[in-house]
């Protein structure tokens, strides 16, 4: 199992082991949007909404290296049509950005230690795709979905936490957008991801990276379109966990 790719379904595993209030539905909401203009999105919520356990269980789902079948037994996605289509069928890349901010906190040059960090671990998963000189992460992604014909399916979790830890205008933060835009912003990224999915805290337009972003699709509190009942707790679910802990509602 690596750290940025071919994560497997281990996270989401343990998500299983303890409560789980299903919100596998999420899963077809955004297979409605791989191979399309909305194939990127972008979840924004305040902490404890639930991003990174859907992030986690999106993995779970698309990764080629794994098989999640069991997992998802009896659950909301296994019902839907699109289920079985899109079941580990892609290479998942998997980047929670707290992580490096953590590492490299107040250094410039964060941007490149998760390009090369990545990057590293994607030709190592793919080894019979060579890298070469000057290669970025995007260019090796495109090399091997080339070669493969296989798209990745890209996860960002707290995107945006480079975006609270440096200034606008700093050079941190410039090299961030100039990355985001390489990443997402060229024709190339509807060659290299069947999908993206990101989240964070504060909405898009928040953040001076408005011209990097402005193809994805942002689900926020007060616009969540079909993705609204997969984040937080419905009214019914709380009910049901009540009844179940013998609790007040």
């Amino acid at each position: 199992m690596g750290i940025f790719i071919n994560r497997g379904n281990a996270d989401f595993q343990r998500i299983l082991n303890g409560e789980y209030v299903d919100k596998t539905g999420l899963i077809a909401v955004v297979n409605k949007t791989l191979f399309s203009e909305q194939s990127m999105s972008c979840v924004t919520r305040c902490r404890r909404f639930g991003k990174s356990m859907a992030a986690k269980m999106l993995c779970a789902y698309y990764d080629s290296s794994c098989d999640s079948r069991s997992l998802f037994a009896g659950l909301e996605a296994e019902r839907d049509a699109s289920f079985e289509k899109h079941l580990n069928k892609y290479p998942v890349l998997y980047i929670d950005m707290t992580d490096f901010i953590t590492r490299y906190k107040g250094d410039d040059s964060i941007v490149s230690h998760i390009d090369r960090e990545v990057r590293t671990e994607v030709h190592t998963a793919f080894p019979d795709t060579p890298a070469e000189e000057g290669d970025d992460l995007m260019a090796l992604l495109l090399r091997i979905v080339l070669k493969t014909q296989k798209p990745f399916f890209f996860i960002i979790d707290e995107w945006d936490a480079i975006c609270r830890e440096f200034p606008a205008g700093s050079k941190g933060m410039d090299s961030y957008v100039n990355w985001l835009r390489r990443m997402f912003k060229s024709v190339s990224a509807n060659t290299a991801f069947a999908g993206v999915y990101m989240t964070g805290i504060l909405p898009i337009k928040k953040y001076s990276t408005q011209s990097a972003l402005n193809n994805f699709i942002e689900y926020s509190m007060v616009r969540p379109g079909d993705m609204a009942r997969y984040f937080g707790f419905t009214r019914d679910e709380v009910l049901q966990l009540t009844e179940k802990h013998g609790a007040d509602f």
